[in-house]
């Protein structure tokens, strides 16, 4: 008996935890970004482990979301090691309700808020 409540317990704190980051999710979009000159990418390691965590087989840097919470996971664990060869990925945190486009010069981006523009 003991042993099925500590189960029940654990199943219990997995919830609780589960349901601590959705809360802490609700409200915040994370994005990655390339914070310098060059462009995005990813490191052969980097990458091998975003299709590893998503179940694919192949994939190309430019066709991930870049809000995609598998990517903000590779990019937060593995630091420096996820730069690609031209790249210093950064993730930055916007209010989730925003409608965002990822902008750049020469390779360096920022996330802007979409907007209307005329020619």
């Amino acid at each position: 008996m003991v042993q099925f409540l500590k189960k029940v317990k654990k199943r219990k704190a997995k919830v609780t935890d589960k349901q601590k980051l959705l809360e802490e999710l609700k409200g915040i979009r994370r994005i990655v970004i390339n914070d310098c000159y060059g462009g995005f990418g990813l490191s052969n390691r980097a990458r091998d482990e975003y299709k590893r965590l998503v179940g694919i087989n192949d994939c190309f840097d430019r066709d991930i979301p870049r809000d995609d919470p598998y990517l903000v996971k590779v990019v937060k664990d593995m630091g420096s090691a996820a730069f690609g060869a031209h790249a210093r990925l950064k993730i930055v945190e916007i209010p989730a309700d925003v409608d965002w486009i990822i902008q750049e010069y020469d390779g360096a981006e920022w996330v802007a808020e979409k907007h209307r523009t005329w020619t």
